[in-house]
């Protein structure tokens, strides 16, 4: 890969990697709002299952748009994985201002109002949940942010396999005229 193309490579995943955390943002917003609304938190599940998807989208527009429909399983592994590389970073400067200015204790406090409802002591979950709600508690902001963003690279890495595998092409597709032209004469 050349110097060019590498810059390229970056430009792009900078752009859909802004995007992608756009969409992590408000699936964070819909989140906290949902902890008093169940189905905002249903919402906010869809957006993060979407993400795999949006990024594939994204794979496959940079392949062909700006690869002229060819991109090898290692270019579009790297641009997968730093698609979720610069969305982490953005979301986890988010998530760090959420919880330093506005969080407040509110999440600790919903938390630890579900672990005190009848079904988490009926389950037997309410010793652990109170374990991690303390655990979380003790955390620093930024220690929350660090481990979200840690945990989103290494979601990346894995994703990136099987979106790369796919969305990888060694010759550019036929448009529709090539294809009716290839049935006509041969």
């Amino acid at each position: 890969m050349s110097p060019a193309e590498y810059q390229q490579l970056k430009a792009f995943a900078r752009i859909d990697g802004a995007l992608l955390s756009g969409l992590w943002i408000g699936s964070f917003a819909l989140y906290i709002k949902g902890m008093s609304n169940p189905t905002l938190g249903i919402v906010s599940m869809l957006l993060m299952a979407v993400s795999p998807f949006y990024a594939a989208k994204c794979l496959r527009t940079f392949r062909d748009k700006a690869r002229e429909g060819i991109i090898s399983f290692a270019r579009g592994y790297a641009y997968v994985i730093l698609i979720f590389f610069y969305s982490a970073l953005l979301f986890a400067i988010v998530q760090y201002a959420y919880f330093t200015y506005m969080d407040n204790g509110f999440l600790i406090a919903k938390f630890t109002e579900m672990a005190n409802t009848p079904e988490s002591v009926q389950l037997g979950l309410k010793d652990m949940m109170q374990e991690s709600i303390s655990q979380m508690a003790a955390m620093r902001p930024i220690d929350l942010s660090l481990n979200v963003l840690t945990a989103i690279i290494v979601v990346g890495f894995a994703l990136g396999l099987p979106i790369a595998a796919l969305l990888q092409r060694t010759k550019p597709a036929l448009s529709g005229n090539d294809e009716a032209e290839t049935t006509k004469n041969g």
